[in-house]
């Protein structure tokens, strides 16, 4: 979620045992994770309702308090980002300033990691990404921090712009968006901060449009910047930019939301002031190979994020559809096809999926 909006849920049943003594809930069991998708559920900002739901390949089934039943808690207020990377499931959870460590089988906690200032008040996680046996992740207070995966202490914090967001790792550098989103009125940062991920420092900000807030890589030495204006006078942008010299090479007013390249092709939700649909565009010249992703007619009502397996080029779409219900993941094939979908309520606006092989 870009800024912090105020929504309006209705708390699961689930999430009020929460007050309960553990030792009188009978938990549902799990069923054992072998091959699926996790899907992670935002919720509201105003109470702990995030959510991981797991679909199970096998049997077409799924739990969708995955966390609650494994651990009989919940996992927090407004869970932003997830990603899998070894052994461990990390979850980011902004309002509540912490990433959740967990095994990425079971569930099961391993470690929250606070997200706390030196001199006192939250950091404000936002994404994740790995590297190098490393988890990297943006906060809002203007750093990147770097998690060692086996110790799980954070050994450096990095500062980037005004309230990073987005990361994509090309090669030793990491390239991360500074929104300024936080920032009053119509002014914005437009730069993306680029890391040396060798000696873990800024080394340059490439200047795009005002706040810029999504980003992704291909495979041939680019990276796309999303760009959402200052909501008044400037409108949202995307940018092409060659991480062989960090300059800017072509730029189109368009808007965008989350992205992902594949097989030559970029696919991105339209944000918040874009198409409804999932587009494909041509990398090189932004120019629209297809208006709509979804061929056979299957409806989004708000494509909120989109993961596509790189094995077989299944496109996971989540749908925030009212932000207040039950969101939904409908997985497609390559041609745009729905294959199967599963609901993620009670959990609501999903925006998240971590494929499980």
């Amino acid at each position: 979620m870009k800024t912090v909006k105020i929504l309006f849920s209705v708390l699961s049943a689930s999430l009020l045992l929460v007050s309960c003594d553990k030792d009188d809930i009978k938990l549902p069991d799990n069923p054992k994770v072998t091959t699926g998708v996790f899907a992670l559920s935002e919720g509201s900002v105003s109470f702990p309702s995030t959510t991981l739901s797991f679909y199970n390949f096998t049997g077409a089934t799924t739990s969708t308090d995955f966390y609650f039943n494994a651990n009989g808690s919940s996992l927090g207020t407004l869970g932003n980002d997830m990603i899998v990377y070894g052994s461990k499931m990390y979850i980011v959870v902004t309002v509540d300033s912490y990433v959740e460590v967990a095994d990425a089988k079971t569930a099961k906690h391993i470690s929250s990691i606070p997200f706390e200032k030196t001199a006192g008040g939250n950091r404000e996680p936002r994404y994740a990404v790995p590297y190098k046996n490393t988890v990297l992740v943006s906060s809002w207070d203007g750093t990147v921090a770097v998690i060692d995966t086996a110790t799980l202490n954070i050994t450096k914090f990095i500062t980037v712009g005004t309230n990073p967001e987005q990361m994509v790792v090309a090669g030793d550098k990491l390239y991360v968006t500074n929104s300024g989103g936080l920032l009053p009125g119509i002014d914005k940062d437009s730069t993306v901060s680029v890391v040396n991920l060798l000696t873990l420092a800024e080394t340059a900000r490439i200047k795009v449009g005002l706040n810029p807030c999504f980003i992704t890589a291909d495979d041939n030495g680019f990276i796309y910047v999303g760009t959402i204006g200052n909501y008044v006078d400037a409108g949202a942008k995307l940018f092409r930019i060659n991480t062989a010299n960090n300059t800017v090479v072509k730029s189109a007013d368009t808007a965008v939301g989350k992205m992902v390249f594949h097989d030559g092709l970029l696919y991105a939700t339209g944000g918040y002031f874009g198409s409804p649909h999932v587009r494909t565009l041509n990398p090189s010249d932004f120019s629209q190979t297809r208006a709509n992703f979804v061929t056979d007619g299957t409806s989004i009502a708000t494509p909120y994020g989109i993961t596509i397996d790189p094995a077989n080029g299944d496109v996971y779409v989540t749908d925030a559809k009212n932000y207040i219900t039950g969101g939904e993941v409908i997985c497609f094939d390559k041609t745009g096809k729905r294959r199967f979908s599963f609901s993620t309520a009670p959990g609501t606006s999903p925006n998240t999926v971590a494929l499980v092989k």
